[in-house]
C-alpha cells in the first residue's frame, strides 16, 4: 500500500513539474455569441421588376422591403436585451455588383449602423427611420433606373465575404434576398459538371424536371462550382425563393443546388425561405437572429 501512495506522489509531482503548453499565437479569438455581425445582400436583377415578374397579391421589391425591416427588427431586438457597455454589434447591406446609379450607393451607406459601448439610445431611433426609407429608395431607384445586369452571388462568395460579412469574434448572420436563380454573364464557367450559375433552361438541359431529380443530380455530381474553403462561422438565411413556372420540382431543384452548395463550404447553420408573405416570414426572420420570435 505504501509502495502505491509512494508511485503516485512521484507521478504527481512529475505531472506537476511539466511545462505548461505555449499560447497560441494563431489562433482566431474565440466567438461572442452575443455580439452579433448582420450583412444583407440583395439581389437587384430583373426579380424585382413587376413588369417582368408581376404578383398582384404583392409586389417582390415590396416583400423584400419589408422583409429588411424585419432583419432591422431582430437585429434591434437584439441589442436591446443587452446591457450598453457590451454593446459591438453591426448591421450592412451589400450588392454584387455595385449597381451603376450612384444615388443606390449613397442609400446603401446609410444602412450600415453600428453600435458600441458609446452608442445612445437615441440612435435606435435614427436606425428605425433609416430603415424605414432607404430600403424603398433603393428598389425605386433600381427599378426606375431598369439596368438589370443579374447577381453575382458566386463571386461575391468567392471574392468578398470573408472580408465583408465575417468578424472572427462575433455572431456572423448573412440575409441574401434573391429568387434563388444566379446569373452574371461576367461569372459564367462550369467545372465538370458543376456551375458559377444556375438558370431555369440549366435546370432543362439537366433533366432534372421529374421525380426522380435528385438521383440524376447526385450521380452526374451536379452543383455549385465550391466558392470557398470554409465558412463554418457564418450563418444563411436565403429569403425569396421564386422559382418559374412550369416545372413542379423546380424550387426543390434550386434548394438542393444551394444545400448541397453550403454544406461544401462548412456552412453549418442555413435557411432557404420561399418568396413568401412578409407577415408569415418576420417570425421566422427575427427568431433567425434572436432566437425569439
Amino acid at each position: 500500500m505504501k509502495k502505491i501512495v509512494y508511485l503516485l506522489l512521484i507521478t504527481s509531482l512529475v505531472s506537476c513539474g511539466k511545462n505548461p503548453p505555449p499560447p497560441c499565437k494563431h489562433c482566431p479569438p474565440p466567438v461572442d455569441s452575443n455580439n452579433i455581425n448582420v450583412s444583407i445582400l440583395i439581389d437587384l436583377s430583373d426579380r424585382i421588376d413587376p413588369k417582368t415578374n408581376p404578383n398582384p397579391t404583392m409586389e417582390y421589391f415590396q416583400r423584400d422591403i419589408e422583409y429588411v425591416k424585419a432583419i432591422e427588427k431582430g437585429f434591434l431586438n437584439h441589442i436591446k436585451t443587452k446591457r450598453i457597455v457590451t454593446y459591438n454589434d453591426q448591421m450592412q447591406v451589400f450588392f454584387n455588383p455595385e449597381p451603376s446609379d450612384p444615388k443606390i450607393n449613397d442609400f446603401t451607406k446609410e444602412l450600415q449602423v453600428s453600435f458600441d459601448k458609446n452608442t445612445n439610445k437615441a440612435y435606435f431611433n435614427t436606425v428605425e427611420k433609416r430603415y424605414a426609407q432607404f430600403p424603398t429608395n433603393i428598389y425605386q431607384s433600381a427599378i426606375k433606373d431598369g439596368n438589370y445586369v443579374g447577381s453575382d452571388i458566386w463571386e461575391f462568395f468567392r471574392n468578398k465575404i470573408k472580408d465583408y460579412c465575417v468578424k472572427d469574434d462575433h455572431r456572423n448572420i448573412l440575409f441574401i434576398l434573391t429568387d434563388g436563380y444566379m446569373y452574371h454573364k461576367d461569372t459564367m464557367f462550369s467545372q465538370d459538371k458543376k456551375t458559377s450559375y444556375l438558370t431555369s433552361k440549366l435546370i432543362k438541359s439537366n433533366n432534372l424536371t421529374a421525380s426522380d431529380f435528385k438521383t440524376i443530380f447526385e450521380k452526374n455530381n451536379l452543383g455549385f462550382v465550391k466558392a470557398n474553403d470554409n465558412l463554418s462561422n457564418l450563418e444563411v438565411i436565403v429569403l425569396g425563393l421564386n422559382p418559374e413556372k412550369g416545372n413542379p420540382f423546380e424550387e426543390a431543384v434550386i434548394k438542393e443546388y444551394w444545400e448541397k452548395w453550403f454544406k461544401e463550404m462548412k456552412i453549418k447553420k442555413y435557411q432557404i425561405k420561399s418568396a413568401d408573405l412578409p407577415s408569415n416570414l418576420e417570425p421566422i426572420i427575427v427568431k433567425a437572429i434572436t432566437g425569439k420570435n
